[in-house]
């Protein structure tokens, strides 16, 4: 399926719900993972502000890119996001949407501010 690269250089991006395991079918409890490292997928729920705008949305990640402790309130870097339409029938309707995926979230280095102290 096509995915399209998303730039992040210009947004501030913040934890809004720490990862949890992204299951594929939570009627079975089956996980889900990633089709080409076969890691574990995770899900987690960010803010994703730019250009004067804010935005919830939620990211998956394979489970060995995601930092060891990322609670709510961390400003991160979404390493590789791309978004990736989908579209799927359920009960006879027709639903589409865009899911994003990362290869990695970390925390954000944020430049050094300067105190003016000389």
């Amino acid at each position: 399926m096509r995915q399209f690269p998303v730039d992040t250089s210009a947004a501030t991006v913040m934890v809004a719900k720490p990862p949890e395991t992204k299951m594929k079918d939570r009627r079975t409890g089956e996980i889900a993972v990633d089709s080409q490292t076969g890691a574990q997928m995770m899900t987690l729920g960010v803010v994703f502000a730019a250009n004067g705008e804010t935005d919830m949305m939620t990211v998956s990640v394979p489970q060995t890119g995601v930092s060891d402790d990322l609670p709510m309130g961390t400003l991160v870097s979404l390493t590789g996001l791309v978004a990736v339409p989908w579209e799927n029938e359920f009960g006879g309707q027709k639903r589409h949407g865009i899911a994003f995926r990362c290869v990695a979230i970390t925390p954000a280095h944020l430049p050094a501010t300067s105190n003016g102290k000389g």
